[in-house]
């Protein structure tokens, strides 16, 4: 009888409650979804268990490995790969976005921020930016999405490493006295959300994707689907 795929979830990690609480919420609801699947989280950075850690308690079973990361930058291409490169039986999926879904609840959060259809507003989509170009490309592309879902231009700002950056994004889309709504393309509270709201003075800054809400359902599916896509 083939063994059951394991699934491991791979975060960045943060030092901030919030959005720890926020993440192993998401990896609750995907654990709900999957009953029969072992599901485990383990993050690149700063908490425990480190991504060895998390492989290392994972020996029974082949593991399907999702990073739980809007974009595929250096973690997903070279930090997660050199991780497993001793586990024949550990895949690697694509990371979370681009995706129709995540610009589901971009939507739904700017909704809830006050932003109508049809609104006299300017929208910003606020990224924590990447020295890794492609990461950043993978969040134009979702920025190219949500223009496409709002049928209006969304400006894309970077909170690091690239540019725009979001403050300056800001004070241009102000400038002609329109309202300006912040979509913060980022997986939950910590040090990146508090940082757009400190540079986007004047603006309307919606919450991340996960916050103390339970997790919306487009994101247990997302995380499920790239799952089953290689499981």
């Amino acid at each position: 009888m083939a063994r059951m795929t394991a699934l491991l979830g791979i975060s960045h990690g943060t030092a901030d409650a919030a959005g720890q609480h926020a993440v192993a919420a998401l990896v609750a609801g995907v654990t709900t979804a999957l009953p029969d699947t072992v599901v485990r989280l383990g993050h690149v950075d700063v908490q425990q268990p480190d991504v060895a850690a998390a492989l290392s308690a994972l020996t029974a079973e082949p593991v399907t490995l999702v990073p739980l990361l809007l974009s595929a930058g250096y973690h997903v291409h070279v930090d997660l790969r050199r991780a497993i490169a001793h586990r024949a039986d550990v895949t690697i999926t694509a990371a979370l976005g681009p995706d129709d879904r995540l610009v589901d609840v971009l939507v739904a959060r700017l909704v809830e921020a006050g932003y109508r259809d049809g609104a006299d507003a300017e929208i910003i989509l606020a990224v924590a930016g990447s020295s890794d170009e492609r990461a950043n490309e993978d969040c134009r592309e979702t920025a190219r999405l949500l223009a496409g879902r709002l049928g209006r231009p969304v400006r894309i700002a970077f909170l690091a490493a690239a540019e725009p950056r979001v403050r300056e994004a800001v004070a241009r889309a102000s400038a002609g006295g329109h309202r300006v709504f912040v979509a913060t393309y980022l997986l939950a509270p910590g040090y990146f959300h508090d940082l757009a709201v400190r540079e986007a003075p004047g603006a309307i800054v919606a919450r991340p994707l996960l916050d103390a809400d339970p997790p919306a359902a487009a994101l247990v599916d997302l995380v499920v689907a790239r799952f089953r896509s290689t499981a």
